[in-house]
C-alpha cells in the first residue's frame, strides 16, 4: 500500500521538536527505550514530553541477558530499527552498550535528570534487573516510572475467578481477555518534544572509538559501536525481505488490513499465500504497539462474512498475550517444562539428524523449505513452524531446547515468551499443549496446504521441475521422473533422514510412557 497523504496525516510523527544543548530550568527526564522503538503510542515518551526536556537512551544489555542475549537475526533487525528511531529523533538517541545497573544511575547523575521513565518488559531477567535499577535510582534521589507499552493487558490483569493464572488458551482469551476492559486507545505522538543533547556533558576520550565516559567508566556509544551487523555477509535475504522501523511497521499493517485480512482465517494456513500480517518482528521490537494493531483492525470495517477473519486475527494477538502471561507467571518457562512429567523424558542425542534439520536437508520437502525460509529471511510461516517443530521433537525425538535455541538465533521475531511457549506447545509439555499423540505429518500437511508446491518451489529450487504429484515426496518418484526434473537423490537432494510412519510410532510409545506421571 503506498504512503498516501491520508496515511501521513494519520501517522504523522512529532510536529514540534526542539534540541536543548544545556540544562534549563525545566525538569529533565531520561526515557529508556527497550522493546518500544517508536514514537507513536509510547506511554513513557509521551509522559516524559509533558514533563519537560527528554533525553532518549538505548542500552544494549548483553550482561544481564546472559544466555538470552539476542541472536544474530535479531541483532541485524535491531541495528536497522535503532537507525530508524534515531532518525525520528533527529539523531539525538543516545546509544550505549553495557550494564544499565551501572550506566543509568551514572548517566542520571551526570546530566542531573530528575526522573527516568520506561515501558515495562516481562522477561524474567529484565524484571529482576529493572526492579534493582529502580532501587538504585531511588537511592540517589532519581524518580522512576514505568508503563505498559508492549501488551494489550498486563499479565496480572487477566486471571481466573480464583485469581490464579489461566493454563489453557481458549478460556484465557474468551473468558479473560475478551471480557476484560477494552485495550486502551493508542496515544498519538507527542505534539512537542524538547530533546536534551547530553554530549557536551560527556567526555569523549577518543573520537574514533565512539566511546563515552560516564561516571568514570567508558562505554561503547553509537549504533555502529554496538557491532550488531554480521561480520560475514549472510544477511542479504533479510535485506530483501524486510523494511524495518516504525514507518515500515505502519505500512505493513495498512497493507495487511487492505489486502491480507480478508480470508485470513483460512488463508493463513497456506504458506504460499499473502494472508499473514508479518507484524511479529515489528511488535517484538515495539516499532508498532499491539494497541495500534488491535484498534486499527477493529476500525477496518470487516463485515459481510469477514467478521470471523477479524476474530481469528484478534485471537492470534491473544496468543501473544497468553505467551507473555505464561512467562510472567512461570519464569522457568524457557528451560523447564510446565508439565513436570516431561522432566526426565528420554530425548535422543542425534547430532546428524539435528544438523540436517537445521540446514533444511532432512529429505522431507516441507520441513526443508521451512528451515531454508528461516535461514534466508529470518522468518517462517506459522503453520510451517508447527510442522518443523513437530518433526524435530516427535519424529526425531530431539529436545525442544534445540529447536528453541536455533529459532532464537535465526528469527528476526525471536521473542522469549512466544518462542518458549510455542516450543513447549508443540513438544506437548507446556500449558494448553498439543497432546502427545498429535504428530504433524509433514507430507500430509504439504499436500493439503501447498498442493501445487508453490512454497516448496520457492525455497527448494532443486525440486522445482518435479510434477505436483511428486514434489511433496521426491523419494517416491520413479527414476525417469527424477532424471527429467534434474533431481538426484543423495546428490542434489537427500533421502529422508527418518521414516515418518516408523518415527511416529516410536514417538507415540515414548510420549505415552509419560502419562503415568503427574500432569502439573
Amino acid at each position: 500500500m503506498p504512503v498516501t497523504r491520508k496515511w501521513l496525516m494519520r501517522h504523522a510523527l512529532i510536529t514540534e521538536l526542539h534540541i536543548i544543548t544545556q540544562q534549563t530550568s525545566t525538569r529533565l527526564t531520561i526515557v529508556w527505550f527497550r522493546q518500544d522503538l517508536r514514537i507513536t503510542d509510547n506511554s513513557a515518551l509521551s509522559e516524559a514530553a509533558a514533563c519537560g526536556a527528554v533525553l532518549p537512551v538505548y542500552i544494549l544489555d548483553d550482561i544481564n541477558a546472559a544466555e538470552w542475549a539476542m541472536g544474530g537475526a535479531s541483532r541485524w533487525w535491531l541495528h536497522q530499527s535503532l537507525t530508524a528511531l534515531n532518525q525520528s529523533l533527529h539523531g539525538k538517541l543516545l546509544v550505549l552498550k553495557g550494564d544499565p545497573l551501572v550506566l543509568m544511575p551514572a548517566l542520571a547523575r551526570l546530566v542531573n535528570a530528575s526522573q527516568v521513565m520506561w515501558n515495562r518488559c516481562y522477561e524474567p531477567w529484565r524484571v529482576q534487573r529493572d526492579k534493582r535499577l529502580k532501587e538504585l535510582l531511588q537511592e540517589q534521589g532519581t524518580q522512576t516510572r514505568s508503563f505498559n507499552g508492549s501488551l494489550l493487558w498486563e499479565p496480572w490483569q487477566v486471571l481466573k475467578e480464583d485469581q490464579t493464572p489461566y493454563k489453557v488458551f481458549t478460556p484465557y482469551f474468551r473468558r479473560g481477555c475478551m471480557k476484560a476492559a477494552e485495550p486502551a486507545r493508542p496515544l498519538p505522538p507527542p505534539s512537542r518534544l524538547d530533546l536534551f543533547d547530553p554530549l557536551p556533558a560527556l567526555t569523549e576520550p577518543q573520537a574514533d572509538t565512539g566511546s563515552l565516559q560516564i561516571g568514570g567508566r567508558f562505554a561503547d556509544a553509537g549504533i555502529k559501536a554496538l557491532q550488531l551487523l554480521p561480520q560475514i555477509a549472510w544477511d542479504g535475504g533479510l535485506q530483501q525481505r524486510w523494511q524495518v522501523g516504525e514507518a515500515a511497521a505502519q505500512r505493513r499493517l495498512a497493507r495487511f488490513l487492505e489486502n491480507g485480512i480478508h480470508g485470513y482465517k483460512e488463508g493463513r494456513n497456506f504458506p504460499a499465500k499473502e494472508h499473514v500480517s508479518g507484524l511479529s518482528p515489528h511488535l517484538h521490537f515495539g516499532e508498532i504497539s499491539p494497541r495500534q494493531v488491535w484498534h486499527e483492525a477493529l476500525g477496518a470495517g470487516l463485515t459481510g462474512g469477514f467478521e470471523n477473519d477479524l476474530d481469528c486475527f484478534q485471537s492470534e494477538l491473544g496468543w501473544r498475550e497468553f505467551s507473555y502471561a505464561l512467562l510472567f507467571h512461570n519464569p522457568s518457562l524457557p528451560r523447564r517444562p510446565i508439565q513436570a512429567r516431561f522432566e526426565n523424558f528420554p530425548w535422543q542425542k542425534n547430532s546428524p539428524p539435528l544438523k540436517a534439520w537445521q540446514r533444511g536437508e532432512t529429505g522431507i520437502p516441507l520441513v526443508d523449505a521451512g528451515m531454508r525460509e528461516l535461514w534466508q529471511t529470518g522468518y517462517m510461516h506459522n503453520r510451517v513452524r508447527m510442522v518443523v517443530g513437530s518433526f524435530l521433537v516427535k519424529n526425531l525425538l530431539t529436545h525442544w531446547h534445540e529447536g528453541e535455541d536455533w529459532f532464537w538465533d535465526c528469527l528476526v521475531d525471536a521473542d522469549l515468551a512466544s518462542n518458549s511457549a510455542s516450543w513447549q506447545w508443540i513438544a506437548g509439555c507446556g500449558a494448553d499443549a498439543a497432546p502427545y499423540f498429535r504428530v504433524f505429518n509433514a507430507v500430509t500437511q504439504s499436500e493439503r496446504f501447498d498442493a501445487n508446491g508453490a512454497y516448496l518451489r520457492r525455497y527448494l529450487p532443486e525440486l522445482s521441475k518435479l510434477p505436483d504429484k511428486y514434489i511433496h515426496t521426491p523419494f517416491t518418484a520413479p527414476d525417469n521422473i527424477l532424471r527429467a526434473a534434474g533431481v538426484s537423490l543423495d546428490d542434489n537432494y537427500p533421502r529422508p533422514v527418518v521414516d515418518l510412519k516408523e518415527s511416529r510410532e516410536a514417538a507415540l510409545l515414548a510420549f505415552k510412557q509419560t502419562q503415568n506421571h503427574q500432569l502439573y
